[in-house]
């Protein structure tokens, strides 16, 4: 008998629902919230307030695109954490109303978890196999993990201070470039060289990173160019958004790259919101033929935050009667061990 399961993700900025029939995707609706971008970054307050205004109408789209009755939904599944609370707080209250209406089971569901396991919805590409490093990297969060199934992950390397993402977006700021700016300086990049500048990159031990010093490293070399010349930025942005990119995209993978080279590890995934930038996938696709790696990258729905990797975790965890309580609450920071 097939599991229905819907899915509700609110962790930040992005209101979503989703619908699976066991591991196969009918329906992922994702409502974007344009208002933070006047104030340069996300502003809780407004998340959830924008929040409470999108669930009920996307999961209605989502139901309906997946043109099925909530009769006929064997649990739901919900972003417990981590994230920002007032966000997460809309979506766990809809997700335990909706259960209890229908008198179904609720399925709680890490937002790093959903991120990970997205590769194992079902698409014409093979899923990774066991075990596997992911390198998991958004704005908040990144990681290297090691999956040896799909509920016993450990984190083997992280940043120490900024996460990727976060580096790219404070970058494009520093250029002058609306929020969120990761994906106009991987836009500008394809036109630039990546080898016009250099900057500065952290020597962490093990598989730990650390992009503060980077992100300095960018802020003062342009201070000092544009005492030279006010034109600087608009004359090489092209260049400096390349550059930035490449060293950003090498810290990543020269870690990566150690743990593959440590662990015997070939099989890896990448995750998170800035999977998707290009320069990241060219680079991947570059050392998977150097180093012999098989390698997992999302589409452009999967690797934002959605509904649909919230539902997957969802449908693992019915399957093996995995189920939370009414009572459980939100958390705004990871759990992976």
């Amino acid at each position: 008998m097939s599991v229905y399961i819907l899915a509700i993700e609110s962790s930040c900025d992005d209101t979503s629902a989703a619908v699976l029939k066991d591991n196969v995707l009918l329906s992922n609706i994702i409502a974007n919230q344009k208002v933070h971008a006047q104030y340069g970054g996300v502003v809780p307050e407004l998340a959830s307030r924008a929040h409470q205004q999108n669930i009920v109408p996307v999961v209605h789209a989502a139901m309906e695109q997946a043109n099925i009755d909530k009769k006929q939904l064997s649990a739901l599944a919900f972003t417990r954490g981590p994230g920002l609370l007032g966000s997460l707080l809309v979506g766990v209250s809809f997700a335990k109303s909706y259960a209890y209406a229908l008198n179904i089971p609720l399925i709680d569901v890490d937002h790093l978890h959903g991120h990970i396991l997205s590769h194992f919805i079902e698409k014409e590409t093979l899923p990774p196999k066991f075990p596997f490093l992911c390198l998991c990297v958004s704005g908040g969060h990144t990681q290297i993990i090691k999956v040896n199934d799909y509920f016993d992950m450990q984190i083997i390397g992280s940043t120490i201070d900024d996460a990727a993402g976060e580096a790219f977006d404070k970058a494009a700021k520093i250029l002058g470039f609306s929020y969120p700016g990761g994906p106009i300086v991987d836009k500008l990049a394809k036109e630039g060289n990546p080898n016009a500048f250099v900057f500065s990159q952290a020597n962490i031990a093990d598989y730990n990173y650390s992009f503060s010093g980077l992100k300095t490293s960018f802020l003062y070399f342009l201070q000092a160019k544009l005492k030279e010349n006010k034109h600087f930025i608009e004359e090489n942005k092209n260049d400096l958004c390349a550059s930035i990119q490449k060293a950003i995209i090498d810290s990543l993978m020269k870690k990566l790259i150690k743990a593959s080279n440590d662990l015997k590890i070939n099989e890896i995934a990448i995750a998170g919101g800035v999977s998707a930038n290009s320069g990241l996938q060219r680079e991947l696709v570059c050392l998977s033929q150097k180093y012999n790696w098989t390698i997992h990258i999302p589409t452009l729905q999967l690797s934002t935050d959605n509904a649909a990797m919230i539902g997957i975790v969802g449908y693992l965890k019915y399957i093996r009667n995995q189920f939370s309580d009414i009572l459980s609450v939100p958390y705004t920071r990871a759990i992976i061990n």
